[in-house]
């Protein structure tokens, strides 16, 4: 087993949360404004996503689209960051007197599932304000009496009304969601590596950082593909 650095695990993590949420947080916005409003008997309707969109940003501009993205940053950062770190050390716990160089599900699943469930802590909470932020917009059907000014304000109003629990709603349901899901991400992620790894080098002995790069985009592409769908029919 190849010993890395203290914080290289951290730092590379808290790096793929910050870009998880630059390229992602858009389509998240417009996926939540999507299932508040399309459920409501009198809600607002969207044709589908590209309207929903198109909407967000005459409205409210491109800014519309990263409304929420604050906590976003700030928890997914640490979130992120906070996984990476737990998982790499764990499993080089578990793995500590095993010869086998292959991926160990016995180390894999239960590594992800400890880290997983650590960082729902964290993400439950930004969640819940992004959501929020989300979903009040700048659309008429939030009085601007309930509006909040601010991730911060609508953190500490959600405390004062519904006490510190309230900041933690839906806690149950997010843990189990990380554990399973990160379980099935790196699982998938360890073994496609492990294979993309044997089958190059049996190609050719040519080995260079360009190809780590594909290989992790690659193998972190299909991890998620894999938890998407594994949260879908779960939940």
């Amino acid at each position: 087993m190849e010993e890395t650095s203290g914080h290289k695990e951290y730092v590379a993590g808290l790096l793929a949360g910050v870009a998880t949420v630059v390229t992602g947080h858009p389509f998240d916005t417009v996926k939540v404004k999507l299932q508040k409003h399309n459920t409501e008997a009198h809600g607002m309707k969207y044709k589908n996503g590209l309207h929903c969109t198109a909407r967000i940003v005459r409205s409210e501009g491109v800014r519309g689209l990263y409304r929420g993205a604050t906590s976003s940053f700030l928890g997914m950062a640490f979130e992120s960051s906070l996984l990476f770190g737990i998982y790499s050390r764990t499993k080089q716990k578990l793995q500590e007197g095993l010869q086998n160089t292959r991926p160990q599900p016995q180390v894999i699943i239960p590594s992800a599932a400890y880290g997983g469930a650590i960082i729902s802590f964290v993400l439950c909470p930004s969640e819940l304000v992004k959501c929020r932020m989300q979903v009040q917009g700048t659309d008429s059907l939030v009085p601007k009496s309930s509006r909040y000014s601010s991730p911060l304000d609508c953190a500490l109003k959600t405390m004062k009304t519904e006490g510190v629990t309230g900041i933690f709603r839906g806690g149950l349901t997010t843990l189990l969601r990380e554990s399973l899901g990160n379980a099935v991400f790196f699982s998938v992620y360890e073994y496609v590596r492990y294979y993309m790894h044997l089958q190059l080098k049996a190609a050719s002995s040519d080995h260079n950082d360009l190809i780590d790069v594909g290989i992790g985009i690659v193998t972190g592409g299909l991890g998620g593909v894999a938890v998407s769908i594994d949260k879908l029919l779960y939940f």
